[in-house]
């Protein structure tokens, strides 16, 4: 048996390269992979050769080393069983069922610290769904959305869709998601928004307010195109908060700043799932975060948000999808038979 590699190795061309299934060094265990989720955002980047190449993959990830240059294999989203173990590593870990920050690989190598051990009550294909999950965990306790709050989140791919379920829970006043397609739009309705939007027919801002009577308290902008940042002040009140989970990469963003931006207060800010805000650091800890994202795994319905799954030889065809069709892929998984 060969161990199955996924690479980008050139834009919009990617490929699966072999070689022979690795032994576990003392401290090591194997992980046999069942399915990996891919994340079209980042990886949408990568496929189309709009990630800058000289940046580091992922400091806070081992499992991604070097920089985002081709060739190179990523992916943060593996979920498989433990099948061997080395001498140092108890016996009890083989047939645990885990998840991993790791690349598209059939079968890898890591260490019991750099994996996590999947819940009983939460399926495989759910647990693909960590990282992403974890990503929009991270927009809330970023964002910080308060009682009786109006938000609107631009952008509903699976982590816009992923952060309106989230929000869902927050005691808002109201919650309007915009999204140019219309299958999206009519999953944000259904895992929690009050209302979603197409922002290719309307002002986004003057239809926020129609619906929700004033400007945005908080504003996700979560579509991945930079164009939409002109939108998301636009929507946001004063002393209003803009907050910018999407990536852009090579691409530039062009704001407009010289009108209710300076004098409305408005707040620009970033956030990213690699590290957690300083100012929550003396409370909040990745583990204490992953306690979070399996609970609410568990808690939420997100059986509709995946659309297709393919094995890992017909990855060419999953991105070409998410590429040509991202109306209809929301949530693509690879699978390892």
């Amino acid at each position: 048996m060969n161990a199955r590699t996924l690479s980008f190795t050139a834009p919009r061309t990617v490929a699966v390269r072999t070689r022979p299934v690795p032994e576990p060094g003392p401290d090591d265990v194997r992980v046999r992979t069942t399915v990996s989720a891919i994340s079209a955002g980042t990886e949408g980047l990568l496929y189309r050769g709009e990630a800058p190449g000289d940046l580091t993959a992922d400091a806070e990830l081992e499992a991604l080393e070097g920089d985002l240059s081709y060739p190179l294999s990523y992916g943060y989203a593996a979920v498989g069983e433990v099948t061997a173990v080395g001498e140092n590593v108890e016996d009890d870990w083989l047939g645990r069922r885990v998840f991993a920050y790791h690349p598209h690989e059939s079968h890898f190598l890591a260490q019991p610290a750099d994996l996590l051990e999947i819940p009983d009550a939460v399926s495989l294909r759910e647990a693909a769904l960590f990282a992403t999950l974890e990503t929009a965990v991270t927009f809330l306790l970023d964002g910080q959305p308060l009682l009786g709050e109006r938000v609107a989140v631009l952008g509903q791919g699976i982590v816009g869709l992923l952060t309106t379920a989230l929000l869902d829970d927050a005691p808002l006043e109201t919650l309007v998601t915009f999204d140019r397609y219309e299958q999206r739009r009519r999953l944000s309705e259904t895992v929690g928004a009050d209302r979603s939007l197409d922002p290719d027919e309307i002002d986004v801002d003057s239809k926020f307010e129609d619906v929700a009577g004033s400007r945005a308290d908080l504003t996700y902008e979560l579509s991945g195109d930079p164009d939409a940042l002109d939108d998301a002040v636009a929507t946001t009140g004063f002393d209003g908060r803009v907050l910018v989970g999407s990536w852009y990469g090579t691409k530039s963003a062009t704001v407009d700043l010289g009108g209710r931006f300076h004098r409305d207060r408005i707040d620009i800010r970033s956030s990213q799932v690699s590290t957690i805000a300083p100012r929550l650091s003396g409370r909040w800890s990745r583990e204490r975060r992953h306690e979070t994202v399996w609970n609410r795994l568990q808690r939420l319905d997100l059986s509709s948000l995946y659309t297709h799954e393919f094995p890992l030889e017909d990855a060419g065809e999953a991105y070409d999808l998410l590429e040509t069709s991202p109306g209809e892929a929301v949530q693509v998984l690879l699978t390892y038979e």
